[in-house]
């Protein structure tokens, strides 16, 4: 599975379940955590889980495992790994107490439209 076919699953899923404001971020330049960071958030910590679930099944269902998956407990932000891409999933204040895009500003913001069609 490439990481076009990931982000293109995570973004959708992302979408499919209302989450809020879907952003993709790259960072392959910067660190060699990732390539790729997914940023979304829910309304409730309810609605984080469900979001997560949802990019963990859609992915899943095309034969492919997070290696690690944490926050589930809370569900104030909860990460799934896939390796090269690592998709945040946030209740919306933990979002913008921590502020990831803007740590990770100098990153390339990638339009989401091309997977959402």
């Amino acid at each position: 599975m490439t990481q076009e076919q990931i982000l293109r699953e995570a973004v959708r899923a992302l979408d499919s379940k209302k989450a809020e404001d879907i952003q993709v971020v790259g960072i392959r330049d910067l660190t060699i955590i990732a390539d790729y960071f997914v940023i979304a958030n829910g309304t409730s910590t309810t609605h984080t889980k469900a979001l997560a679930d949802e990019v963990e099944y859609k992915i899943g269902l095309l034969g492919k495992k997070p290696a690690r998956v944490e926050g589930y407990a809370s569900s104030n932000w909860i990460i799934l790994d896939y390796s090269d891409v690592v998709i945040h999933v946030f209740y919306k204040e933990t979002r913008q107490f921590y502020s990831l895009e803007r740590l990770w500003s100098d990153g390339e913001h990638v339009d989401i439209s091309k997977y959402l069609k």
